[in-house]
């Protein structure tokens, strides 16, 4: 059941991913957000070991990096703050750090169990 309910989040994700990017400056924010999020993300897990302020970290690292650039945008002339360009590099950042945090493994715990299989034998 959680695998048809991962491959329905994925897939509906995927297609509603593949509307907002046919932009080319929707992609560059995705990509901005990507980047800012993953150093946000390992930088705060390479500090803490925790998961979860690393993914907090990772995601308001892109929302500050999106914020940052449309207010500077907002300045410029005739131009405005566009909440959907700030929407698509947080899209960027929580897909990343999410994807960073499940499949980043808890180093310690791997070690603990290959120990335990080696005294086992």
């Amino acid at each position: 059941m959680k695998t048809l309910f991962a491959l329905f989040v994925v897939a509906f994700v995927g297609s509603a991913n593949a509307q907002i990017l046919q932009e080319q400056d929707k992609k560059l924010h995705f990509a901005a957000g990507v980047i800012t999020s993953s150093l946000g993300y390992q930088f705060v897990y390479s500090k803490t070991q925790n998961k979860e302020q690393a993914l907090a970290a990772g995601v308001l690292t892109s929302l500050m990096a999106g914020i940052g650039k449309e207010t500077y945008d907002s300045f410029q002339p005739n131009n405005k703050f566009d909440n959907a360009d700030l929407a698509t590099t947080v899209l960027g950042g929580l897909s990343v750090s999410l994807t960073i945090k499940l499949f980043n493994k808890n180093k310690n715990k791997n070690e603990k169990n290959i120990n335990i299989t080696l005294l086992s034998n």
